[in-house]
């Protein structure tokens, strides 16, 4: 466990952004998904996952890397 914990903490120690960037892409995804609604897509749209999951990957990412520096 603690070596899978230094991994993560070197490989987010190189590429700090990595996190806030992915959460962002997630978020415009959401939004691409709200005007342009896939068939089938129902709950996946509606409850907006993609928009929560990349608004807490961003918040987790930002504290990562003032934490890192």
């Amino acid at each position: 466990m603690n070596e899978l914990v230094e991994r993560l903490n070197d490989f987010f120690a190189e590429r700090p952004g990595l996190l806030p960037l992915i959460g962002v892409l997630l978020v415009i995804l959401n939004l691409l998904l709200q005007i342009y609604p896939g068939p089938g897509s129902g709950w996946f749209v509606d409850s907006n996952f993609l928009l929560h999951i990349g608004v807490i990957m961003s918040i987790i990412g930002l504290l990562l890397v003032r934490a890192l520096t």
